[in-house]
């Protein structure tokens, strides 16, 4: 199967040497391009997308924004084309914004083409491409912008899950594999895959990232240090 891609960012330059590397690709097509977020949702109307790759920071419309109205819940789920971003991370601190409004996940846009091309069909998959120990690491950079809490207690969100389900969180949250996690707990790797799998489906979580972004803001991993 083919994996549509829609290019967004302000920079043609930026936007020519992505197209240069994807076109070359048998199963991924360049349906579309933006130059900004507004126009990257007009065009989203007309076209259908699999996967965004989407800038940050862009005149009128900034990637943030235009990702949390393509991954807006009220939207089916069917009709939502995963986002995924492309920032230059140490500069750029409204990647962890974007993650929260939905994104699968993020890469450097010096990411090498090989890395790429494998990160858009982990994400057309449904897999996020951001690993454990480099979600840690940016999770970590970002805990400042999150709310504190100022009695670290059982929310709603929390309240759906098995106390095992909660252990698993937490420790996907910390930055371990499966693996890791299997073996921190004496479970298979496939136990702990269908643990995450539940956690996902009943807090309607796309993918790990945005799991971890969830036991930040819902307090769990601060309660739990």
């Amino acid at each position: 199967m083919t994996v549509r891609i829609m290019l967004v960012d302000d920079q043609e330059l930026l936007r020519t040497g992505f197209r240069m590397v994807l076109q070359s690709q048998p199963d991924i097509e360049i349906v579309a391009e933006a130059g900004d977020g507004a126009q990257a949702l007009e065009v989203l109307s007309a076209v259908e997308v699999d996967v965004v790759l989407m800038d940050v920071r862009m005149p009128r419309l900034d990637g943030v924004e235009a990702t949390r109205r393509i991954c807006d819940p009220a939207t089916p789920l069917a009709s939502r084309p995963k986002v995924l971003i492309l920032t230059t991370f140490d500069l750029d601190e409204y990647a962890f914004s974007a993650l929260k409004a939905g994104a699968s996940g993020f890469l450097l846009k010096d990411v090498p083409p090989v890395e790429l091309v494998a990160a858009i069909r982990a994400v057309d998959s449904g897999e996020a491409v951001v690993a454990p120990t480099t979600t840690r690491r940016m999770i970590d950079r970002f805990t400042a912008v999150l709310p504190a809490a100022a009695e670290p207690k059982l929310t709603p969100e929390l309240e759906r899950l098995t106390e095992r389900e909660r252990e698993v969180l937490l420790l996907v949250a910390q930055g371990l594999s499966n693996g890791e996690i299997a073996e921190r707990l004496g479970l298979s790797e496939a136990t702990v895959k269908t643990h995450v799998g539940r956690i996902l489906t009943k807090l309607d979580l796309r993918d790990r990232v945005q799991a971890v972004v969830l036991a930040y803001e819902t307090g769990l991993v601060r309660a739990s240090r």
